[in-house]
């Protein structure tokens, strides 16, 4: 048998792809429409195993809806703006544009070896004037709907990348690609008010059937729905100047308990201790903690005693201090907070720090009024004591709802909702973004840029010669002059979550220029039927997706979709195994060999290498597989394979070099099989009554469909295994010609999506050129026997293969002849029968 030769056969296959131009079903509206988009890649350089996984599962869909007669929309795009190609600018000694465009021109021609069916004609990419020009549009359009802000306030600043991040890109207190830890600035920063769907965002997600749940409860515990209560606290100021503050706690129920207040340094209070020196370096101590709520819990609490005391409201005779405290935020509720020790772990570590009162409001019994935390706060369910009108009531719900009774009957609080969905600050401090298109008269007075002069197009930089933001040195470009008067450019650049929360809609009409989309595309592929990335994004990129589509729909008649994803999967990472050398540094995959079963330097095979665990593929570990390599020895039809085949798609797959060797070798198998259907069909025999085979095929073709629409690709995989191990053997019965041409060309054609190259020219060989997707017969799948499960007490006995749909006694009458089974019912009394027709029965003696 002649080897498979994928070189030669793969580029002939794309060199014809090439030629088409696209993929996608010639448009026929009265035709189901399907879109089908993966989350679209940053071209960093080249594209790496997880692009691999990524846009093979969604080429799969696309190929499958493709070939059962959908019009598809499987487009490609580039998130081209960003702060990595501006680092790389500045390391390089290059501008930012033409290290990102020779980048998309590489991962595009890597994209292409792996013969994705793809709409290239759609593509676009972010940092085209051609595309942000509509996002300034969308920015302004905004602005007039009130859904866009300017405002001072403290924000994320990462001292290493020198720019604003939004809470959603600050990971355990660092930021999300320098790793450094934030701190907290005040700027003047723009904002996108997503803050005022906060209800509708998360509403909806009880709509999205087919997302995973893991990702709605991400969501849901993001926006962070509370119910609380405001609450009114009096103050005694020697100076009289403060009356009252007002706190909002989801805990009313531990009001006993209380043993301090603490405010944000920016409450309207501090204006009072602004001369205050000890305050105002308290002030810039706060400043070393970020805002999110991770950098905030891993900080050290800190706090500064004013000389207030407050009352508690359940009973005035209970006094506290008044601090200023770092954990306390102006953003959240009213930036103010009651402190209550035994039952919240931040109040307890500041309680115990400045020596204040642990006083236990909640115990895990009834009555147990001597229940006591020391160094651990109790926050489980429970019962209130020591607590006067509330003792003995269940903690949280009874308790909470009997305590806001009785501040709003005594007018000292009131119900209250509250959400911890912050609005999101867009403005970064960076050159290679969207320029906002806003501009400053002499008073610092924000105005809108004229519709007619965008897009406001950044200015060249061959060459980044200052530290931060490199606009705000361009003169030139920074003052301008319209209708002759002066005015200064918003040298901030828009975050680049802004480039991606809308370039779905792109897709539908990316050749528009009076607008971002067409409305008549957009009403017909949106929302998008299946949208393919990582659940990393699931806060990030999926939250401000949603919120676009929001804000474009508020006040609009013409846009009535507020979803963009119908469908979410959610796929598993590329892990390898890590490797170190003797001096801990990390090795690449090309840098060890297998000696004696050890792991060895190549280099030196006297070394042996240190084995870590296997982790998700990473640039920074090394543990990273070329896809192109993969692809230039064993062809891009066995990288399908294998990336589909080792485990379910939504976890992690484990990379090995026997894995996708193996997945060559089968290609092989499946191209010998192909060669002795074609010697088969040249003697054309004739052939005596079998309908095995189709019946088989069949069969096979319902299993492919079930494993399609449940994501199920690696049992897709095992059956086509099973085929090949049925075909191999089934061609010895000598069919004839036609029926093996019908049979075995419907199972060529559901490989075309999995392995589209070996499949399409299998397919050329036997002259079939009507590519559609096989049905079956429903008939066919039934087999005239079954096997029956005998069961005796509930205990499995034996099997009986016998006729389908047979009668119960004559299934019994089949046990009693039955030599290894007739012995558990002699001399036994039958008491009752339990029978499920063409499965089992339970006969119980």
């Amino acid at each position: 048998m002649e080897r498979y030769n994928f070189k030669e056969i793969e580029s002939k296959w794309q060199k014809i792809w090439e030629e088409e131009k696209t993929f996608e079903t010639k448009l026929e509206k009265n035709k189901k429409k399907f879109y089908c988009l993966e989350m679209f890649p940053y071209p960093s350089g080249k594209i790496h195993m997880g692009h691999v996984r990524n846009y093979t599962i969604g080429d799969v869909l696309a190929r499958y809806k493709s070939l059962q007669g959908y019009n598809v929309l499987h487009p490609m795009g580039w998130d081209s703006f960003g702060m990595p190609a501006e680092n790389a600018a500045r390391q390089n000694n290059l501008d930012p544009k033409t290290w990102t465009e020779k980048n998309i021109s590489t991962m595009k021609t890597q994209l292409k070896k792996l013969g994705l069916a793809i709409d290239w004609d759609r593509e676009i990419s972010t940092c085209s004037p051609e595309y942000y020009k509509h996002q300034q549009e969308f920015f302004l359009e905004l602005f007039d709907k009130g859904l866009v802000y300017r405002k001072e306030n403290y924000v994320n600043w990462d001292p290493v990348d020198q720019t604003v991040l939004a809470n959603e890109q600050v990971i355990d207190g660092k930021g999300w690609r320098s790793g450094a830890e934030v701190q907290r600035k005040k700027l003047n920063q723009w904002f996108f008010k997503i803050s005022k769907f906060s209800e509708e965002l998360l509403s909806n997600l009880d709509n999205l059937e087919e997302w995973p749940n893991k990702v709605k409860i991400m969501q849901k515990n993001w926006i962070g729905k509370s119910f609380g209560c405001e609450v009114k606290f009096k103050i005694d100021d020697p100076s009289k100047n403060i009356s009252e503050v007002e706190c909002y706690t989801t805990r009313p129920d531990t009001l006993f308990g209380m043993s301090f207040i603490a405010l944000s340094v920016d409450h309207p209070i501090s204006k009072f201790y602004e001369n205050d020196k000890e305050f105002l370096e308290f002030k810039q101590k706060c400043s070393k903690t970020g805002t999110t709520e991770e950098s905030i819990a891993n900080a050290e609490k800190i706090g500064f005693k004013t000389n207030l005391i407050a009352s508690n409201p359940l009973d005035p005779n209970l006094k506290v201090p008044v601090y200023f405290a770092n954990f306390v935020l102006m953003d959240y509720g009213l930036g103010a907070v009651f402190g209550c020790p035994a039952h919240d772990q931040r109040d307890l570590d500041f309680a115990i720090k400045y020596n204040l009162e642990i006083k236990t409001v909640v115990s895990p019994e009834k009555n147990k009024t001597d229940f006591k935390v020391k160094d651990k706060a109790f926050t489980d369910d429970g019962y209130i004591i020591n607590s006067s009108f509330l003792n003995n009531l269940k903690s949280p719900n009874e308790a909470i709802l009997k305590s806001i009774e009785y501040l709003e009957e005594h007018k000292l609080g009131k119900k209250k909702i509250n959400f911890r969905l912050k609005d999101w600050g867009i403005s970064r401090q960076r050159y290679w973004g969207c320029p906002i298109p806003i501009i400053y008269d002499k008073d610092g007075n924000p105005h809108k840029i004229p519709k007619n002069l965008l897009p406001v197009e950044l200015p060249k930089i061959n060459k980044f010669t200052s530290n931060g933001n490199p606009l705000d040195e361009e003169h030139d470009w920074k003052n301008i002059k319209i209708e002759n008067e002066n005015f200064t450019r918003e040298t901030d650049t828009l975050d680049t979550f802004v480039d991606s929360s809308w370039y779905f809609l792109r897709f539908c009409s990316p050749k528009k220029t009076g607008y971002g989309f067409d409305y008549e595309e957009m009403k017909y592929w949106m929302p998008v039927d299946q949208y393919i990335g990582g659940v990393e994004h699931a806060i990030l990129h999926l939250l401000y997706s949603r919120f676009f589509m929001q804000a474009l729909s508020y006040n609009n008649n013409n846009f009535e979709i507020q979803e963009p994803f119908k469908g979410l999967f959610t796929q598993g990472m590329v892990c390898h195994e890590t490797y170190k050398d003797k001096d801990n540094n990390w090795l690449s995959p090309d840098e060890v060999d297998l000696k004696n079963g050890k792991k060895v330097l190549k280099s030196d095979p006297s070394q042996e290498v240190k084995i870590g665990p296997s982790e998700s593929m990473s640039k920074s570990k090394k543990n990273t597989v070329d896809p192109e390599k993969i692809i230039n020895i064993y062809g891009a039809d066995a990288a399908r394979l294998f990336i589909l085949s080792d485990s379910p798609p939504e976890k992690d797959v484990q990379w090995s070099d026997e894995g996708i060797a193996s997945s060559y070798k089968f290609i092989q198998k499946l191209w010998n099989l192909n060669q002795k259907v074609i010697e088969e069909i040249k003697k054309n025999h004739d052939e005596k009554e079998n309908n095995s085979l189709e019946k088989f095929t069949n069969k096979f073709i319902k299993k492919v469909n079930n494993s399609l629409n449940n994501f199920s690709y690696n049992i897709l995989i095992a059956n086509l295994h099973e085929m090949q191990n049925f075909y191999s053997k089934e061609l010895i019965k000598k069919y004839k010609k036609e029926t093996l041409i019908e049979n075995y060309g419907k199972i060529l054609i559901t490989m075309l999506p999995i392995i589209p190259h070996f499949a399409n020219e299998c397919l050329k060989l036997l002259n079939i050129n009507s590519l559609e997707w096989p049905k079956y017969n429903e008939q066919l799948l039934h087999e005239e026997t079954v096997n029956y499960v005998i069961q005796i007490n509930g205990k499995k006995r034996g099997i009986i293969n016998s006729d389908r749909n047979l009668k119960e006694d004559d299934l019994i009458n089949k046990i009693q002849l039955d030599t290894s089974l007739k012995k558990y019912l002699t001399n036994k009394n039958i008491r009752k029968k339990i029978y499920i027709p063409n499965k089992l029965i339970n006969i119980i003696i």
